[in-house]
């Protein structure tokens, strides 16, 4: 389609709506379920002329449905953890290499390139299960930064402080990014100094510990890594973008991708930025699948496009960026 090479090259709001229009009227064709999901709205999609207006799915539709845009042989499918016995999320990824592009340049926008970094993955849920989208960007990011002392830790937390240590001793530049629960663990078994270690938790508890707010969980990872503050990542096995956190619990998302808010009671209604509401979200770089997405998630949305996430819905399956709810 017209647009599809000049998404990661958006740079101002005019730019990210033609091209969102763009998606939108290819997808309400070319996307099945969404243009049946389109008419059962009655909606016309040549009468949408507004971002605003767009209609999202619903990210059920992921479980329950092949969620592709055109005729394409899947490269790749990421399935999502779920709770045990549940149906999990399947995203049919038509183009690796695409993803590997957005998760490429949206790294590289907030933290510059993954060269720089020695990188560190502490991701034992993701780990010992097959199909996550974020042990595929991490081992490849992990490519990208090509140092010898980057790493994959399962349960050998003794091995990954030894490890921390020494790059601390040596002053090189490190991320660790673990799943919640992990880092957790680690740092009340492992307790550290490394101010200038980057830790980037993701993915919530898993069911492993109690769920804790954003702010409990970061106060605790700061204590225990001696770090200023703790970033986040934000994404999903539906979604081929992440939006990052510093710190604070406060997101910012690619320039391709944007945070709307809808009303908790009418998912057909918008509400003002600092009030909370569910979650949509639209991800240009789901251009061969659905880049309109009405997740289960609770948040917040500010001037300027940053967000946070206040937890989920009570009726949503439990997933693996479930938060508690702390509004």
């Amino acid at each position: 389609m017209q647009h599809l090479n000049h998404i990661f090259s958006i740079k101002t709001a005019a730019d990210f709506e033609q091209a969102c229009m763009a998606v939108f009227r290819y997808q309400a064709a070319h996307c099945s379920v969404y243009k049946k999901y389109i008419a059962l709205l009655g909606i016309t999609p040549s009468l949408v002329n507004r971002v605003e207006d767009i209609p999202f799915l619903p990210i059920a539709f992921f479980k329950t449905h092949t969620v592709m845009s055109g005729e394409h042989t899947p490269q790749i499918v990421f399935t999502s953890s779920g709770t045990t016995g549940a149906q999990p999320s399947r995203h049919f990824v038509a183009d690796a290499e695409w993803y590997e592009k957005s998760f490429t340049e949206g790294f590289s926008l907030f933290y510059g390139p993954a060269a720089d970094y020695v990188m560190l993955a502490l991701l034992p849920s993701y780990l010992e299960r097959q199909g996550s989208s974020l042990v595929y960007m991490v081992e490849n990011l992990m490519k990208q930064s090509a140092q010898p002392d980057n790493g994959f830790y399962l349960h050998n937390f003794s091995e990954l402080h030894r490890h921390l240590q020494r790059l601390k001793q040596q002053g090189k530049k490190t991320l660790l990014i673990g799943v919640s629960y992990a880092l957790l663990d680690f740092a009340e078994k492992y307790p550290l100094h490394f101010s200038e270690l980057t830790v980037m938790e993701t993915g919530g508890m898993k069911g492993q510990r109690k769920e804790l707010p954003k702010q409990e969980l970061h106060r605790i990872l700061c204590k225990g890594f001696g770090a200023a503050t703790i970033h986040s990542e934000y994404g999903m096995t539906e979604l081929l973008s992440q939006a990052y956190s510093k710190g604070s619990g406060i997101f910012y998302p690619p320039p391709w991708m944007r945070i709307c808010i809808r009303d908790q009671r009418d998912p057909f209604a918008s509400v003002p930025d600092g009030t909370t509401g569910g979650v949509n979200i639209i991800d240009l770089a789901n251009v061969h699948s659905c880049a309109f997405i009405e997740t289960e998630d609770l948040g917040k949305r500010y001037p300027g496009g940053s967000f946070e996430i206040a937890g989920r819905f009570a009726q949503a399956d439990l997933r693996g960026c479930n938060l508690m709810y702390d509004d």
